[in-house]
């Protein structure tokens, strides 16, 4: 159930990403003015979903790694051979999607971590919240440096920042012909792209963030936290605790971003901090409170749609890139940078209720997602049987 919240929730987010230019997913304004209602609702997608949902999905394939290798473990059988043909598999189709479908792509991400972290999974629960919290914290100095230091960086290296925050206008305008273009000119257009997210923005923060995130799930999975063992005390004092810590720092971060009016020298490094460590907060909070539901019993047809939908995650998260494409891009209906923050919020309403639908009406049909089906019969090296 955790799951499917998490996939469903990471739209709301990258929407944005397929909607408009690059640029726009760290700076709103770039290529237009944000005011009014698209504004307020890039403010409340900033505050309550940015970093948080895919922060909870980073915590689940941590968890994921550790239970698999258990259930190897509890058979005899060594999984290490299993995990690294699953994650060499899970990388393709990271590329596959990242260059052609979206480059906004955290598959790759999560299979070169998983290659990193799989030594790790028998370290017990404290010393891996050590190590993952560590790694997810390193991000603060380097972008406090980053950001510091920016008076100090040559003239040419702020003018390249300067260009990439907010592309000049003949940038932008290719940007938006090459996507409302054909689908050669907008895999041309999106390779450099997914390039710099998987190198630059990989070594800056994700390989820390996603890392960091799925050591602390493996942890938390070992302690029970993930599937309902603790107390329901447990989960209120986890709720409140991060609510009332992550909420008031992701506040300030949105609050002083508009305030400077996302300035690039200031904006894209200390004004995304507070966001990077109140989200820790906001994820738990989330977290406490989605367990508190199961414990409660409370909204059962909505915790089965969720649990369906989280149970073919990777088809769910790879549907939502295809359905946005033939949306946002030329080869579909060619909205790229033509529909507002509302009529995005919309778009992903109508995703959910769609995946929401589908993914039990599936698995009452068939045993897994079409990918997910795909993914195990070719970890295995073995076709699996689909049908009930």
């Amino acid at each position: 159930m955790l799951r499917g919240f998490a996939v469903l929730g990471i739209l709301i987010v990258n929407i944005q990403g397929f909607a408009r230019v690059a640029s726009a997913y760290m700076n709103p304004t770039s290529g237009r003015v944000l005011d009014g209602a698209d504004l307020w609702t890039w403010a409340a997608v900033y505050l309550f979903a940015d970093t948080k949902f895919i922060s909870i999905f980073s915590l689940l394939f941590g968890a994921g790694i550790a239970m698999m290798s258990e259930r190897m473990e509890r058979r005899g059988v060594s999984g290490a051979s299993l995990h690294y043909r699953r994650n060499a598999w899970l990388l393709a189709l990271g590329l596959v999607h990242a260059y052609l479908i979206w480059h906004g792509d955290i598959l790759v991400t999560y299979a070169l971590c998983g290659f990193l972290l799989y030594p790790l999974r028998h370290l017990e629960p404290r010393k891996l919240l050590w190590i993952g919290g560590c790694a997810v914290a390193l991000v603060v100095p380097l972008w406090s440096v980053a950001g510091f230091s920016i008076p100090y960086w040559p003239e040419a290296d702020q003018a390249a920042a300067i260009a990439e925050w907010a592309p000049p206008p003949d940038a932008l305008d290719a940007e938006i012909a090459a996507f409302r273009g054909g689908w050669t000119e907008q895999v041309r257009a999106r390779a450099p792209i997914a390039l710099a997210l998987q190198t630059t923005a990989l070594l800056g923060m994700l390989l820390w963030r996603a890392g960091g995130m799925m050591l602390v799930g493996m942890a938390l999975y070992k302690l029970g936290v993930l599937s309902a063992e603790r107390s329901a005390a447990f989960y209120r004092r986890l709720a409140v605790a991060g609510l009332v810590a992550g909420l008031p720092l992701a506040a300030a971060g949105t609050a002083y971003k508009i305030h400077v009016d996302f300035a690039w020298d200031r904006a894209m490094f200390q004004g995304g901090l507070f966001n990077y460590v109140g989200s820790i907060g906001v994820f738990l909070g989330y977290l406490g409170l989605v367990m508190l539901v199961v414990k409660g019993g409370r909204l059962p047809r909505l915790q089965r749609r969720l649990t369906a939908a989280g149970r073919m995650a990777l088809t769910n998260y790879i549907t939502q890139s295809l359905i946005c494409s033939l949306v946002f891009y030329g080869h579909g209906l060619g909205l790229f940078e033509r529909v507002g923050g509302p009529a995005q919020v919309a778009i992903v309403a109508a995703i959910w209720a769609l995946q929401l639908a589908w993914s039990p009406w599936w698995l009452a049909r068939y045993r897994f997602g079409p990918l997910e089906w795909v993914w195990r019969s070719l970890t295995y090296m073995k076709r699996q049987p689909m049908r009930v």
